[in-house]
């Protein structure tokens, strides 16, 4: 079960990655971050913590 979840995830993330909708857009965050940047700098984080996730829970045991 958690393999079918990882996997999901991840295409999810692959999908999410190709921010097609930001590349027209001249909005500022915080008046000074293109948005496109803003939502590469919070997929980076969502990223991160997946894989911290991912690591903490599926790693096999019996490699350590």
């Amino acid at each position: 079960m958690k393999r079918w979840i990882i996997v999901a995830v991840f295409i999810a993330l692959a999908v999410l990655h190709q921010d097609f909708w930001n590349w027209d857009k001249a909005d500022l965050v915080f008046g000074f971050m293109p948005i496109g940047l803003a939502y590469h700098a919070g997929y980076s984080i969502v990223a991160a913590i997946f894989w911290a996730l991912v690591i903490n829970f599926a790693w096999p045991k019996d490699l350590e």
